[in-house]
Order: structure tokens, then C-alpha cells, then sequence
């Protein structure tokens, strides 16, 4: 990979991905100066049941077909990693594509319940963190422990996206007209919906290594407990 690339990091379930998806990735990287957008599908949930959780192969498809014609890369790398928590998989990122400088891409509804991830300040001491604006989270994500933390490092868009090192801690709040997709209200009507994804070999858009369906597992995009 060419040196000092700036990648935004989004992660989540992605069951399935959709435009929301896309929307407030290639926002984010044009607020930002990010070169691309990585998109991790993680294996799981533990906040959620396992039921409705589509195979991460259904889900990495469903990203990549998204994901087309973008500076979006979709990945699943925890599973190649074997993290369970975000604080690892990124510290572990970090560390294998040192090269280049990471900015972890969130919703509000995620800060809102940031405080109960596994190691959290150990996230946002890892690399800088922008929430992207989500309906009806704004609220509980002001008066979450988290934001009273992360308050004191906030900065603006503009002066992360200048093209000096990055720093963290570092919160960039992006603001921009919601969008009302969900995977939640596409799995309502379309529940079967990854059924109709092709089969056959499936390699990692960054990894470039053969992905796996295994089971759910955990999340990157969830709230994690010790």
C-alpha cells in the first residue's frame, strides 16, 4: 500500500449493508480527506440474537455490491485476526498497516453506548473517532459517559482533515441530512434476502485472503462488554 494514506474505518454487522451504508462513507471521506473507506463485516453480534443474522459471506457480498465504484474497500479481517473486541482488531490494524493513518468511523447511536465497550478509551487513544449523525440518537449520545469524556478532545472537521499527523484522542462530530435506511427495516420486509447471494470463492478486499461463513460471533460496530 502507497505510504500516508488516511482510511476510514467502519464496522458493523452489515445484515445486510445498504446505501445508508455507502452515503455516509463517501460523506465522511470527502469531510474528512480520506483516500478510502474500509468497511469491516464482522462475524457477530452478542447483543443480538443469532437469529436473523445472515452468513458473513451473504453480508460481504451484500458490502461489496455496495460498495461498487467507490473508494470502499470491504473487509473482514477480525475473522483473519481472531479479535473478539474492537480495541484489539484496531490496535492490531494499527499495527499491521502502520504505514498509513486510521480514523474509526461511527453512528451517535454507537457513542451513546460507547462507555460500555471493552476498553473504549483504549479506541479513541488508538486513533481519532468521528460520529456521523444518526436520527433520534443525537440526545443519548450528548449525555453518554463517553461524550463527557471525549468532549474535552473534540476538533473540527476541517482540522482533521488537513494533511498534518493525525493525533489521538480526537472527536469529529459530522453533521449532515439523515438518512433513514436501516438493515433492520430491509430485514422486515425482505427477511430471506440473502438467499438470493451467488455462492463460490469469496476473497478479502484488503486482506486479499479466502472468507470464510462462519458463525456470528461478535461485532465491531456493537457495544462490547468485558
Amino acid at each position: 500500500m502507497s505510504k500516508g494514506r488516511r482510511i476510514g474505518l467502519l464496522g458493523g454487522s452489515f445484515n445486510p449493508a445498504h446505501g445508508g451504508h455507502r452515503r455516509i462513507s463517501l460523506f465522511a471521506a470527502k469531510a474528512l480527506g480520506l483516500d478510502e473507506v474500509w468497511w469491516m463485516v464482522s462475524p457477530g453480534n452478542p447483543l443480538k440474537p443469532k437469529r436473523g443474522m445472515a452468513p458473513l459471506t451473504a453480508r460481504v457480498r451484500s458490502a461489496m455490491r455496495q460498495a461498487r465504484r467507490a473508494p470502499i474497500k470491504v473487509t473482514a479481517i477480525e475473522q483473519q485476526l481472531g479479535t473478539r473486541y474492537t480495541a484489539d482488531t484496531l490496535d492490531a490494524v494499527v499495527r499491521r498497516y502502520s504505514k498509513n493513518e486510521f480514523v474509526w468511523l461511527m453512528g451517535s447511536d454507537n457513542l451513546g453506548q460507547f462507555h460500555r465497550w471493552r476498553q473504549w478509551r483504549k479506541i479513541a487513544r488508538t486513533m481519532p473517532i468521528a460520529v456521523i449523525a444518526r436520527p433520534g440518537y443525537d440526545r443519548q449520545a450528548i449525555a453518554s459517559p463517553a461524550m463527557a469524556w471525549l468532549g474535552k478532545y473534540r476538533v473540527s472537521p476541517a482540522t482533521l482533515s488537513k494533511r498534518g499527523r493525525w493525533s489521538a484522542p480526537a472527536l469529529v462530530i459530522l453533521r449532515f441530512d439523515p438518512d433513514p435506511r436501516s438493515a433492520t427495516s430491509i430485514r422486515r420486509s425482505d427477511p430471506e434476502w440473502f438467499s438470493r447471494m451467488p455462492d463460490g470463492p469469496l476473497r478479502d478486499q484488503v486482506t486479499h485472503r479466502p472468507i470464510y461463513p462462519t458463525e456470528p460471533q461478535h461485532d465491531a460496530g456493537a457495544a462490547q462488554t468485558a
